[in-house]
């Protein structure tokens, strides 16, 4: 099955009216990590993790393999040899090619040229290619981000723009899908990049699974904040804000406000506002929304209810607005994407 994932229409992209390589994906099954010398073995072990095989779960078979410049030892961060037994002509069997960090590989050294051939030609055959931390900078060196927007950990964000000053960096965020080609922050941000690609490409009830199953959050925006100065609450405040956000999820039904969150944590507006800020990096409209969202995609793959009373149930009401705002987030209405991701 093929589908849009993004709302962006050919004329924005600079492609041909006959073929956008950005409009149009098929689901991805096959995935390969593109590991470099010093690669990170916490980031290489969560994308493993995310894409391991749960077939006995219902799941969709994931084929998950590593790939290196040549077949052999591959040093990881931690000193430890690994042994990788696909090379770069492997990339070719992958629908989605995502590059593992490294530790020291992307401020100092830039990737070989057959490194580079090797994911321009993977993105011009039509594979989706994906990046978090210092493997933006090689989607960067080969020219993949020209013309986009795209991140990584914040502390390199700098070098990333002045490395490649046609790249629009967007240092704060967590990840940036520019369709075929997507990019995250920090090693951590590697699990919601790769719950978004599992979201928008097989549906939100298949990422929720997975996501349960490592006991991570199930979606956290893009655009939400990679670094929360503070890291450590100093009172009660951030338990109940805890609690505050488990009620709300439990009552998305109903038509709740700044004002109804902030009794229910027992604090001020402004008080409430200003910590939710703080521990979320996001407003408690804007999270509100997204989890509103979140709740009728589920519904919309999960049951047969008519789209009217998903509007109601997730709180959004009036079903031109839950329209609207499903075309600002997947480029489709709620009709379409039941098409493409129902599973009754």
């Amino acid at each position: 099955m093929e589908r849009p994932v993004h709302g962006r229409k050919w004329q924005d992209c600079g492609c041909s009216p006959d073929f956008c390589h950005d409009a149009v994906v098929r689901p991805f099954r096959s995935i390969a990590a593109f590991a470099m010398q010093g690669v990170s073995a916490f980031s290489l072990g969560l994308v493993g993790k995310v894409f391991a095989d749960r077939t006995p779960l219902g799941l969709p078979a994931f084929e998950f393999f590593v790939c290196a410049e040549r077949p052999g030892n591959v040093r990881t961060d931690l000193g430890l040899p690994l042994h990788v037994e696909f090379g770069l002509n492997h990339l070719a069997r992958a629908d989605l090619i995502i590059v593992i960090p490294a530790d020291d590989a992307a401020p100092q050294d830039a990737p070989s040229s057959a490194v580079v051939d090797a994911i321009r030609a993977a993105r011009e055959r039509g594979s989706i290619v994906a990046s978090f931390c210092t493997g933006s900078f090689v989607l960067a060196a080969a020219g993949l981000l020209d013309g986009r927007r795209a991140t990584t950990h914040w502390s390199l964000a700098g070098d990333l723009a002045t490395r490649h000053p046609d790249v629009t960096v967007m240092p704060e965020v967590l990840y940036v899908d520019e369709g075929a080609v997507v990019t995250g922050a920090g090693a951590a941000a590697g699990i919601d990049l790769c719950l978004h690609l599992l979201r928008r490409e097989h549906g939100a009830a298949i990422a929720n699974v997975i996501a349960r199953e490592i006991v991570v959050a199930p979606h956290r925006d893009g655009g939400q904040a990679q670094y929360i100065p503070v890291p450590v609450p100093t009172d009660g405040g951030d338990e109940r804000l805890a609690g505050v956000l488990d009620w709300a999820r439990q009552n998305l039904d109903k038509p709740l406000s700044v004002n109804d969150l902030a009794a229910q944590a027992l604090m001020s507006p402004r008080t409430f506002a200003r910590r939710f800020r703080r521990a979320t990096g996001t407003t408690p409209y804007a999270w509100l929304r997204t989890r509103r969202l979140d709740r009728a995609e589920e519904l919309l793959e999960i049951t047969d209810l008519q789209v009217e009373q998903i509007a109601h149930q997730v709180g959004i009401g009036s079903v031109s607005v839950l329209r609207e705002l499903f075309i600002q987030r997947r480029g489709v209405s709620p009709r379409a994407y039941r098409r493409a991701f129902s599973q009754l």
